[in-house]
């Protein structure tokens, strides 16, 4: 049985915490919007078949940045939703209705402001989730020390770091499991957490802080300083 592999890059924010009227996932970002590091990243990996981009209905930013061209086999869903988790479902189902993806065709979920995502880290998640019978995604161990804090930011307690890693994407699973898991659980945060509400386990693949989501404004700063890094190692490879 043929087994193909989907990004779903979810786009559809407008990123209200960056403070800019423009979407965040069309900022500029070391020369480039920063939609396009993450579109690049997927569409150049050999693994993957499709990449498709979730992205507001009235979305006006799409058609002159694809004008570009350089954004590869990435096609437009103009479907997100009031959520992460609305948009995802959104995406899925015009998937599996329309694209003709298979329930068990294995599909990744991005975030379109992780523009640090690199062929590594794609590679190590596409490897060892391949045969999982669950799914996995791309987390990071914790290393700092945890508080819970109360409303008046008063410590309240210290949270053990033993086994708790920060969660990332892509994260993957098969169609027909997300499709699932999605549609009783759209008050979560990730996908990965509608797949624990079903009872299922799914896997931890090492990544690296490297791949961080750009929330506020100093996230782009630090962003431009590992695309610069990896710019000038490739260089001098």
């Amino acid at each position: 049985m043929s087994v193909r592999r989907v990004a779903l890059v979810v786009a559809a924010g407008a990123g209200a915490r960056m403070g800019a009227s423009l979407p965040k996932q069309y900022r500029q970002l070391a020369g480039r919007p920063l939609l396009a590091h993450s579109l690049t990243a997927l569409t150049a990996h050999a693994g993957i078949d499709a990449v498709y981009v979730v992205l507001a209905p009235r979305d006006t930013e799409w058609e002159p940045f694809s004008a570009r061209g350089e954004w590869g086999r990435a096609r437009p869903l103009f479907c997100g939703g009031e959520t992460r988790a609305r948009s995802v479902a959104n995406g899925l189902r015009i998937l599996q209705e329309l694209a003709g993806v298979a329930e068990h065709d294995w599909v990744l979920v991005h975030d379109g402001a992780r523009p640090c995502l690199d062929a590594v880290q794609l590679g190590r998640l596409v490897g060892e989730v391949a045969d999982d019978p669950v799914g996995g995604i791309l987390a990071v161990p914790v290393a700092d020390t945890l508080k819970r804090g109360d409303d008046d930011r008063r410590i309240t307690g210290t949270v053990s770091r033993d086994r708790v890693w920060i969660a990332q994407t892509p994260q993957m699973f098969r169609l027909g499991i997300l499709r699932r898991a999605l549609s009783t659980s759209l008050d979560v945060s990730d996908e990965a957490a509608a797949v624990e509400a079903l009872g299922m386990r799914p896997l931890l693949v090492p990544s690296d802080p490297g791949n961080l989501k750009v929330t506020w404004p100093a996230d782009l700063l630090l962003a431009e300083l590992i695309l610069r890094a990896r710019e000038g190692s490739a260089c001098c490879a």
